[in-house]
């Protein structure tokens, strides 16, 4: 994952990213918006994400 300035990204953000990837079936790019709108509170994220799944 990047970030704005197309260097990756070192903090928490890319690793909570790709395991929100892992875990819930959403692309990266999806989880980075997530990520941007809602901070980096888990329970949040998954949730989201899994609407974000739903066919």
């Amino acid at each position: 994952m990047v970030d704005e300035q197309g260097k990756p990204q070192t903090d928490g953000r890319g690793t909570m990213a790709r395991r929100l990837v892992d875990e819930t079936g959403i692309t990266e790019a999806q989880a980075g918006e997530l990520i941007s709108f809602l901070g980096l509170n888990w329970a949040s994220l998954v949730r989201e994400a899994r609407l974000l799944k739903k066919p």
